[in-house]
This record gives structure tokens, sequence and C-alpha cells, in this order.
């Protein structure tokens, strides 16, 4: 198999150095904070989804953020069923890419929604890493991932599959480059996600620099922290970026995506890609 990035993430995304916006759904049906209304979620989902295409990124996540306390195995059949219904909805409504996101890492059912509602692309939070986390030691999910796809007939989804994820400690030490290879050359995914240690905290310049001379033929992805301060020293390095807290108003991860947010992100990469 060919891991260019040429090959499928420009092709995608139709620009160098893509940014992929976060979705982050209200707590869906079966989660403790449910509200009981499935068409407020919806309607959250696709503002926010309007606001990242209207400021100019160049594809989407949609993800249970708001699905507190996570649970580290599959989640159930009325995530799967209300997550099917947002991505179907925001790619009727939406052109750019959509990705899909379970927390905390069912990597599965993120697979299988993408290919239902033909979404192109997935996040599998655990990948090849096995981590301890506040959900409980969480096992690696691609020898499942793969076979799903298997089982759904053809390979026309995308894997971005984190590293050393944020909020969780891999069991045993390893260095960001040693689990980069693991994820691209025994995992076969597609791209790798480097994050910090929690949400809205970026990665290290040193990380980013090693995972990209790791697997310098794969797209290397900030998965976390991007802002307009560090947005330079990452994307430098880094093949995209997928950003959540810092567009949203005032930054705050609980506030509606801010387009505003949005374009001064896109403002600050389009430097970048002329330079």
């Amino acid at each position: 198999m060919d891991w260019g990035y040429n090959v499928w993430l420009e092709d995608l995304f139709e620009v160098d150095k893509p940014l992929i916006g976060m979705v982050h759904l209200k707590p869906l049906p079966e989660s403790p904070n449910y509200e009981g209304d499935i068409s407020s979620v919806i309607e959250g989902s696709l503002r926010d989804a309007r606001a990242i295409e209207e400021g100019g990124f160049d594809g989407i996540i949609v993800e249970n953020f708001w699905d507190l306390p996570l649970t580290r195995g599959r989640v159930g059949p009325g995530v799967v069923s209300a997550m099917t219904l947002a991505v179907t909805e925001i790619r009727r409504e939406i052109s750019l890419p959509v990705g899909v996101d379970v927390l905390r890492s069912d990597c599965v059912s993120a697979a299988a929604i993408a290919h239902v509602t033909g979404a192109q692309f997935i996040r599998c939070n655990a990948y090849t890493d096995t981590l301890v986390t506040d959900q409980g030691i969480i096992q690696p999910k691609a020898w499942d991932v793969m076979r799903e796809i298997r089982l759904l007939g053809k390979r026309d989804v995308r894997i971005m599959a984190d590293v050393l994820c944020k909020h969780a400690k891999p069991l045993v030490n390893l260095e960001v480059g040693e689990a980069a290879r693991a994820a691209v050359l025994r995992g076969m995914a597609d791209a790798v996600v480097v994050t910090g240690t929690s949400t809205g905290s970026p990665p290290s310049v040193s990380s980013v620099r090693d995972t990209k001379n790791s697997v310098p033929n794969v797209p290397v992805i900030v998965g976390s922290g991007l802002d307009s301060s560090n947005i330079h020293q990452l994307l430098r390095i880094a093949d995209g970026a997928i950003v959540g807290t810092w567009i949203k108003m005032n930054g705050e991860i609980k506030m509606p995506v801010s387009s505003e947010r949005v374009k001064r992100i896109v403002e600050a990469v389009e430097g970048i890609r002329k330079s």
C-alpha cells in the first residue's frame, strides 16, 4: 500500500494543510445529560457545521463530545442512531468532507456510521496504543476497525489514528515516533494525530517534528490546542489540523462555533500555505 499523503489527503480536502473543525454534539440518547430532544441536538450540530463551512475550513469531524461520562467500550444503539442522523443531516447541508469520532474510542461504530452516511474518514483515539484513562484501560482497535471495514465491503473510509492520545497515558513507555510507526506500518492507519495532554492543550513542536520524521510520507495532523499563537510553529511541520476549542465563541468549549474565529485561523493558514 502507498501511504503517501498526496494520494488521498489533498485529493479529499482539495487544499494543502487542511483545517478540520469539530462539531461537538450535545448529549445524545443514553447519556445521563440527554435533554430528551433530538431535534435540538441536530439544530446545534448544523449551526456549528455552517459556521465552520462559512468561515472557510476544509472539513468537519462530528463527535459525541458531551456524552459524559464516557465509556471505554462500545456505545449504545441510541448513540449510534443519533450520530448517524446528525452526520446524515450535516452531509445533506454541508459540502465539506465529514469525519466521525465516537468517544471514548468506539472506532468500529465510527467506521459503520461513516460507511452508511458516506462520511469519508474517522478518528480513532486508541488505534494501536493501549491506554490508561479515566474510563479504565482501553485496548487498541486497529484489528476490529479493519475487520469492520472489510465486512462493509470496501476500503472507502480513511483512518486518522491518534498516537499517545490526550486524556490518557500509554500502558507501556513509548516514544511518539515509535507509536506513529506502529499505527501506520502495523495498524494500516492513513494518517496519525498528535495531541497535547488534554482538550485545548497543544502538542509540543518537538513531538510533532518527531512524529513527522518517523512517518515522513504519511499525514501528521495536529489534534488539539491549535490557536493563533502556535499555528505558525505547528503547521509548518504538520500536514493539517483538527480544531475544536479555539473556534468556539471566546474560545470557550461550551459555546457555539464562531465563524469569525474560524476565519482568523484560516487567514493565518493561508499565509503558511503561500510561504
